[in-house]
C-alpha cells in the first residue's frame, strides 16, 4: 500500500480506537445510556407494526368463511382445488412492497427520510380504505387494495432501518434496526390475535360470521397508521442526510442532541466531522464522474438513483455489497418464513388440526413466540455479532423443516390416528419461527442497513430490500400450489435451502458490528479501490478539520503502525 493510503487510513483507524474509548460497551446498558434514540426509533418502528400487522393479519382472513364467499375461486372452500389464485391474494402486497422499495431510494434522498416515511403512511392508508371497500367489490378490490398498501409498507420497510441506522450511535445501530423486526414481529402478533377473536363475531361458521370477523382487522390499520403520521412530524431530521444536503448546523444540534451531549462535545465532534468527511468525498466523487448531476435538484436526484444503482455493479467492493445484500435477502425469504406465517392456518390444518379454531390458536401461538425471541436480538446482537447468529439460527431452521417433512412424510394419511404427531409437527414450526425470530429476521435486515457508503445508502438499502420482496412475491405465489402438489417436498426444499444459506453467511459474509457506517468502507476493500480516493479523503479531513482534530488526541500513527492496526481490524471485523 502505497503511503497516502495508509495516511488516510490512519484518521480513520484513530477515529475509531478514540470513540470506542468513549462510547463504551453494546448491549442492554447501552440502550439505556441512549434512551432518547432509543425512544425515536421505537416510534419510527411503527412502520414495522403496520407492515407486520397487515402480514399476519391477512393469514386469518383467508381462513375466515365469511371472506371466502366474497372471494370465490381466489379462495376457495376446498382445500383441494386449484391455489394459484389464492396466492396471488397474498403475493400481491408483495408485489407492491417491491415497487415502493424500488422508489423508495429516490423519495428518501429527495425529500428526507423523515418526509418520504409519511408519503409512505400515505400511501398505505390509501390501500387499507380500498380493501374496506371489498364487500361490494370482491377479490379485484382486494387485489388493487393490497397492492397499494403493499407499495407503502414496502417504502416503509426500507425507509425505517435507514432512518434508525443514521440517528444511532455505532454501539447501538444494529439494537436500533433489529427494533423494526421487533416491531414486525409484534405486528404480527397482535394480528394473530385479534384474528382469533374476530372469528367468532356472529360465529365460526359460513351463513352466520359477519362480515364484521374480516373487515375489523383489516381497518384497525387505519389507527397505528394515523398515530406513525402525526408523530413522525415531530420527528428529527437524519443528521446524515442534513449534512449531505448542506445543513450542517441543524446536523450538528440533533446529532447532539440525539447523544444527549452539548454541541461541542468531543465525541459530537468527532462524529459530526466523519459524517461530513464521508459526505464531501461521496459528493466530489460524483462532481468527478457525473458533472452534470452535482447539483441536488429532485430531478437531478431521480436520475442519479440509477447512476447510483449502476454504480453498485462497477467496482469489486461495491459489487461485493450488491451480492451480501441480494443474496442474504433471497436466503432470508426461502427459509419459509412469510410461507408460515401467510398460510399458517392452512398448514396447521394440513398437519392435523382440521378445526379452524384450532388452527388459528396455533397461529396466535406462532405471533408470540417470533415476539418473544426477537427480543435477544435487540439487546445483545452489537455484542455477539451478525455472522453467528445467522449461522446458528439457518442451521435450527433447515433441522426443523427437515424434521417437519418426515413427520408428514410418514402421517399425511393418518393424522387421525396420529394425533401426537401431529402436535410433534407443531411445536417443530413453533421451534422453527424461534430460530428466526432471534437470527434471519432482525439480522438480515441490519445488514442491508449499514453497508453502504453514505451516497448509495438509500439506493443500496432499495436494492437489497427489493431482492427480500421479490422472493417474499414468489413464495407468497408458490406456497400454496407447493403444499398441495408435493405435500412434505416444501419442506425438504425449505430446509435445503436454508442449510445452503448457513454456508454463505459463514464463508461469505463478512462481520459488520461496532462500526460506524462511514467504516463500513474498510471491511469491503472500497479504501483500496484508487490512489486518488484516498488523495481526495485526506484532503477533506484536512479542510474539515479532522486530522488536526485526531492528532491533538494523541492519534497520529506511523505508517507501520497503521498498516498492522489496519490489518488487526480488519481480522477482527471480518471473517470470511
Amino acid at each position: 500500500m502505497v503511503a497516502g493510503g495508509d495516511t488516510g487510513a490512519a484518521v480513520y483507524d484513530a477515529a475509531l480506537k478514540r470513540r470506542q474509548n468513549m462510547m463504551g460497551a453494546s448491549g442492554p446498558m447501552a440502550l439505556v445510556k441512549n434512551f432518547k434514540v432509543f425512544r425515536i426509533a421505537l416510534f419510527a418502528c411503527i412502520g414495522g407494526i403496520l407492515y407486520g400487522y397487515n402480514q399476519g393479519m391477512f393469514s386469518g382472513v383467508l381462513a375466515m368463511p365469511a371472506f371466502k364467499a366474497h372471494m370465490g375461486e381466489y379462495d376457495p372452500f376446498d382445500d383441494s382445488a386449484d391455489q394459484s389464485k389464492k396466492g396471488w391474494l397474498t403475493a400481491i402486497l408483495e408485489l407492491g412492497a417491491w415497487i415502493g422499495t424500488l422508489l423508495s431510494g429516490f423519495i428518501a434522498e429527495a425529500i428526507s427520510r423523515k418526509y418520504s416515511v409519511l408519503v409512505a403512511v400515505t400511501v398505505f392508508v390509501i390501500g387499507v380504505i380500498i380493501q374496506a371497500t371489498a364487500v361490494s367489490g370482491g377479490p379485484n378490490v382486494i387485489l388493487a387494495g393490497r397492492f397499494v398498501t403493499g407499495m407503502g409498507v414496502g417504502s416503509l420497510a426500507t425507509i425505517v432501518p435507514i432512518y434508525n441506522s443514521e440517528v444511532a450511535p455505532p454501539e447501538i445501530r444494529g439494537a436500533l434496526v433489529a427494533l423494526q423486526q421487533l416491531a414486525i414481529t409484534f405486528g404480527i402478533m397482535v394480528s394473530f390475535w385479534i384474528d382469533y377473536g374476530t372469528n367468532y363475531i356472529g360465529g365460526v361458521d359460513l351463513g352466520i360470521q359477519t362480515d364484521a370477523a374480516w373487515l375489523v382487522p383489516i381497518c384497525l390499520q387505519l389507527f397505528p397508521a394515523v398515530i406513525l403520521f402525526v408523530g413522525m412530524i415531530f420527528m428529527p431530521f437524519s443528521p446524515r442526510w442534513l449534512v449531505h444536503h448542506g445543513r450542517e448546523d441543524e446536523a450538528r444540534k440533533i446529532l447532539a442532541s440525539l447523544r444527549g451531549l452539548s454541541v461541542e462535545h468531543e465525541l459530537v465532534e468527532l462524529e459530526f466531522l466523519e459524517i461530513k468527511a464521508q459526505s464531501q468525498f461521496e459528493k466530489r466523487t460524483v462532481a468527478e464522474h457525473f458533472p452534470n448531476l452535482t447539483e441536488q435538484t429532485a430531478w437531478n436526484t431521480f436520475k442519479l438513483q440509477f447512476v447510483a444503482i449502476k454504480s453498485l455493479f462497477q467496482t469489486k467492493a461495491m459489487f461485493k455489497r450488491v451480492v451480501v445484500a441480494c443474496v442474504t435477502m433471497f436466503f432470508q425469504q426461502w427459509t419459509g418464513i412469510n410461507a408460515v406465517l401467510y398460510y399458517a392456518p392452512s398448514i396447521f390444518k394440513q398437519l392435523g388440526m382440521n378445526d379452524n379454531t384450532t388452527s388459528l390458536l396455533a397461529t396466535g401461538v406462532v405471533g408470540i413466540v417470533m415476539f418473544i425471541f426477537t427480543i435477544p436480538a435487540v439487546l445483545y446482537i452489537d455484542r455477539v455479532g451478525r455472522k453467528p447468529v445467522l449461522t446458528v439460527g439457518a442451521i435450527g431452521m433447515a433441522t426443523c423443516h427437515i424434521i417437519i417433512a418426515v413427520i408428514v412424510a410418514k402421517n399425511a394419511d393418518q393424522w387421525a390416528t396420529q394425533t401426537a404427531a401431529g402436535w410433534a409437527a407443531v411445536v417443530m414450526v413453533w421451534l422453527f419461527v424461534i430460530h428466526f425470530g432471534y437470527s434471519w429476521g432482525p439480522c438480515s435486515w441490519i445488514i442491508v442497513a449499514e453497508i453502504w457508503p453514505l451516497s448509495s445508502r438509500p439506493y443500496g438499502t432499495s436494492l437489497g430490500a427489493s431482492s427480500n420482496w421479490m422472493n417474499n412475491f414468489i413464495v407468497g405465489q408458490v406456497t400454496p400450489i407447493m403444499l398441495n402438489e408435493i405435500g412434505y417436498g416444501t419442506y425438504i426444499l425449505f430446509g435445503l435451502l436454508t442449510f445452503m444459506g448457513a454456508g454463505f453467511i459463514w464463508f461469505f459474509v463478512p462481520e459488520t458490528k461496532r462500526l460506524t457506517l462511514e467504516e463500513m468502507d474498510v471491511i469491503f476493500g472500497s479504501e483500496g479501490t484508487a490512489q486518488a480516493d484516498f488523495e481526495r479523503m485526506e484532503e477533506i479531513n484536512r479542510e474539515i478539520g479532522l486530522t488536526a482534530m485526531l492528532q491533538g488526541l494523541g492519534g497520529g500513527s506511523s505508517n507501520n503502525d497503521v498498516s498492522s492496526e489496519r490489518k488487526e481490524k480488519i481480522e477482527d471485523s471480518q471473517d470470511i
